[in-house]
This record gives structure tokens, sequence and C-alpha cells, in this order.
């Protein structure tokens, strides 16, 4: 049996015009990672134990440390790895979720007609992909790399354009 109330027809989400998560890249997955420390702990142990067998115990801790400190920094590059950001596009509007490593989330609404995007390019640094709509701008991809910045732009652009 089929519902015709107008409320629930309203009421039914817009299709998606363009719909994408944006991930910043991560080269090491999690196999990569642990072979890697295995490695670097082995490494590690096995210098730390030549020194301490001849004497200089105090380099043994120095190995260890080291080795910490690695695993610090892998797990900070991954975590700032979970940041994200999604954008929708329906016919009606632009939404912009920024997701932080944290999980707070911070949300941005453009009106797609008025909508522009802008790749700007600066001599000797990274390009900036922008929308820019009545006096108010916003940042989107920072982590992406040049050429998926022009990707983005171009599909945005594009999905846009069906838009209007």
């Amino acid at each position: 049996m089929m519902d015709n109330d107008p409320q629930t027809a309203a009421e039914a989400p817009e299709p998606y015009l363009f719909d994408v998560a944006l991930y910043p890249h991560r080269s090491l997955g999690p196999r990569g990672f642990t072979i890697l420390m295995a490695a670097i702990g082995l490494v590690g142990f096995c210098g730390g134990l030549a020194f301490l067998l001849i004497g200089a115990w105090p380099v043994f801790g120095f190995f260890g440390l080291d080795v910490a400190l690695i695993y610090w920094a892998f797990k900070a590059s991954y975590r700032s790895g979970r940041a994200h950001e999604i954008i929708r596009l329906t016919p009606r509007e632009l939404i912009v979720e920024r997701v932080a490593p944290s999980g707070r989330c911070r949300r941005w609404s453009f009106q797609p007609y008025w909508l522009r995007v802008v790749l700007d390019e600066f001599p000797g640094r990274a390009s900036q992909l922008t929308l820019r709509s009545h006096g108010r701008s916003l940042a989107i991809g920072a982590f992406l790399s040049p050429q998926e910045r022009d990707e983005i732009a171009a599909a945005l652009r594009h999905a846009l354009a069906k838009c209007k």
C-alpha cells in the first residue's frame, strides 16, 4: 500500500547531485605500520643490547626512547588522519561538514546558485580550493594534493553547473 501523504513527500530527502568525503592520505597502512615498528624495535633492541654488553648501559635506554618516539609520531599522524570533510550538493544547498580528529563536527551551508568554486594558485606554495558566496568563503581540502584539489574543483563546478 502506498502512502500518498503530501507531508511525507515533503520530508523525503533531496537527491544529492554531488556527494564526496575527503580524507587525508596515509601511505602506510596498519599492517605496514606493524611490520615497520617490529623492524625498528628489533634494530633498537639489538643495537642497545650491543652497547649494554660492552658496558655502555645508558645507551640501551636511548635506543628504547627512540623506538617509543617513533611509535608516538606515527600514532599522532594516524590520529590526525581521522579528520575529514564531507561535501554534499542538493538542488537547494551545498553542505560542507568538517570533522576534526577529535570527532567534533562543524557544518557550513551555501546556496548553490550564487556559489563560486575558486582554485587559488600561489607561486611557490600549494593551491587553495575555496568556496565563495555572498562575501563568505571557506577553504576546503587543505590536506589534498594539488592534483586532487584540481579534480574536486572540476567535479564540483560541473555539479554546480547542472544544479543551476
